[in-house]
């Protein structure tokens, strides 16, 4: 009864700790000068404190020694340093990755190295058909319903489930360890920010094949780049265009077509209707001589280009305007998603008919250069300023966002048409990073959390799917997001009593030697302080994985090496007892949650 109410009174601590750090972004936040430029040198942190703010913000976290150099550099060169990527040597991280083939691979690669499970059945269907054979489906509903399998057939079937299940876990590997050992952390964090701002789901279709290429020729080329171009980058990925199924959106029946103007006299009716239908099927690589299902315009991408990639709910846009930006991308589609999976624009598939969007016109006629136009109108609006503005501000300062600094970076994003170096160099240098309310007020994402954890105790790569594995446990599967709005921004979203539990025997996980490349037997500090008395232990371990810093709740339950939540939910893998409990009980402890 106890220990129940102690789990209890610890859970309640711990999420009301981590949540008010969390919002604790208003009312303390230092002012910018009178003439509207940054308050340089108006600092509330301590020098130590800065040191901590800028590992735990522009970084992932501090490995061990990493705060000694960033001191000895000074914090403002080696965020300097951070904001170019190119200067800094990442080779050990590039070596390891290297390892993962399907990286450097191009979706068709991927497509024909690692078939899709369900393509066989496919192949399988139209094999059947081929032979005369009739596929008579019975009431299971089972894909291999009618289908006559053979054992090599099922063989081949469980090969390619497992290739594929192989080819996400490379990929989610890959993300892992560079976060981990990378030494260009804030192209690390950057990617992270903009993969889930423009948020794609690894199990829709063929998803996972087109993720691999997202990352490298889309999201990583232009993370600290222009707005506009990573903008267009990903408008254009096959990623993007099939999770919001842009690829198949298609001039409607009713609205002027390319084919008119390329077969005069006999582009419209019947005729016109069966061009558009063969060059979509085309794209498809689909038989053109079958009946295919009705297809037409389709809103997705349009409405979440508005909403959530560049204006914001409130970005002062229509549902006409949706419908226009819609009609501008039709035809932006993807080359055989199962067998090629490359970008192609599809003349006869684009509305060609004049539209209106967001009071400009655009012309009759034309081709891909109405999706262009639509791209660059949202990427120079104010809204998109300001809406990309506060999601950089949240990310790198507070959950609640100083209105002041969020109208700077604006107004650096409108200045350097959408250079998100410099708006990051604006928030970087800017009082309110180095506030006393910015500070630890961020609680960390499962993602966050799982990495910094590996950092701070010095850990390897893990080339195996574990560490993954623990971060979808926590709540954050990679690439895994059903929905287009991403994984939660705000630290309250991540805190409750079970995810707090979750957390607190993810730590004493860590630190029995259950996580691939995490041994305290190889950490550095933990070979010293193994040496050392009891109480000495217990500083030592705030001192390396809390930055110094403990509450007397927290200095208590390390003291006292009690896991107040082990006698309700702890495995017998999880209950350590000595150096590695209380190494386990700091990295699940409320200080190490937040960042």
């Amino acid at each position: 009864m106890r220990s129940t109410s102690r789990s209890a009174t610890l859970a309640l601590v711990l999420a009301l700790a981590a949540c008010s750090s969390a919002q604790s972004g208003t009312g303390r936040v230092a002012t910018a000068s009178s003439s509207g430029e940054l308050a340089q040198g108006v600092r509330e942190q301590t020098a130590d404190e800065q040191v901590k703010q800028a590992l735990n913000r522009v970084s992932f976290g501090a490995r061990p020694g990493d705060a000694e150099r960033v001191r000895a550099m000074g914090v403002d060169k080696w965020i300097e340093l951070q904001l170019s990527p190119g200067k800094i040597d990442d080779r050990s991280a590039e070596q390891f990755v290297a390892k993962f083939p399907v990286l450097a691979m191009s979706p068709a690669q991927l497509l024909q190295d690692y078939p899709q499970p369900n393509q066989l059945i496919r192949e399988k269907r139209r094999e059947m058909a081929r032979n005369g054979e009739t596929v008579l489906r019975d009431s299971s509903g089972s894909k291999f319903s009618g289908l006559d399998f053979t054992a090599a057939d099922s063989a081949r079937y469980k090969e390619a489930g497992r290739l594929s299940r192989q080819m996400l876990v490379e990929l989610q590997t890959a993300k892992v360890a560079r976060a981990v050992i990378g030494d260009r952390q804030l192209e690390e964090v950057m990617v992270d920010f903009w993969e889930n701002h423009f948020t794609v789901f690894a199990g829709k279709g063929p998803e996972r094949y087109f993720l691999g290429q997202f990352e490298r020729d889309a999201i990583r080329p232009h993370a600290l780049g222009k707005f506009r171009d990573l903008l267009g980058a990903v408008a254009k990925s096959p990623a993007m265009l099939y999770y919001l199924d842009n690829w198949e959106s298609t001039v409607e029946a009713d609205r002027p077509s390319l084919v008119l103007r390329a077969n005069r006299g006999g582009g419209n009716g019947r005729g016109r209707t069966a061009i558009v239908r063969n060059a979509r099927l085309e794209a498809m690589g689909k038989d053109t001589t079958k009946k295919p299902r009705a297809r037409g315009l389709n809103e997705n991408y349009g409405r979440e280009l508005l909403e959530l990639h560049t204006l914001g709910v409130d970005g002062g846009y229509t549902q006409a305007d949706v419908v226009s930006a819609a009609r501008a991308f039709t035809g932006w589609t993807v080359e055989k998603p199962r067998e090629d999976g490359s970008f192609a624009f599809r003349p006869a598939l684009h509305d060609a008919g004049a539209k209106s969007f967001l009071g400009h016109t655009l012309a009759p006629n034309r081709g891909i250069e109405d999706g262009e136009q639509v791209l660059d109108i949202v990427a120079t609006a104010p809204a998109a300023a300001h809406f990309v503005a506060t999601k950089l501000v949240r990310r790198f300062v507070s959950d609640s966002v100083p209105a002041e600094l969020v109208d700077r970076v604006a107004n650096t994003f409108t200045r350097t048409d959408g250079d998100i170096r410099e708006c990051l160099r604006t928030i970087f240098t800017s009082s309110e990073f180095f506030s006393r309310a910015a500070y630890k007020a961020k609680v960390k994402s499962p993602f966050e959390l799982v990495v910094s954890a590996l950092r701070v105790v010095g850990a390897r790569a893990d080339s195996t799917p574990r560490t993954a594995q623990m971060i979808a446990k926590l709540g954050q599967p990679l690439y895994g997001h059903l929905a287009p709005n991403g994984y939660p921004e705000r630290g309250d979203a991540w805190i409750n009593t079970g995810a707090i539990l979750a957390r607190i025997n993810f730590g004493l996980v860590v630190a029995s030697g259950k996580v691939p490349g995490a041994s305290l037997a190889e950490w550095t500090d933990g070979a010293q302080l193994q040496s050392l008395p009891h109480g000495a232990q217990v500083d030592g371990i705030i001192r390396s994985i809390l930055g110094g810093e403990a509450s007397p709740d927290t200095r208590r339950v390390l003291e006292s090496g009690v896991n107040p939540m082990a006698s309700d939910s702890a495995s017998a893998a999880t209950k350590l007892t000595g150096f590695e409990n209380i190494v386990g009980l700091a990295l699940g402890a409320p200080e190490f949650q937040r960042r």
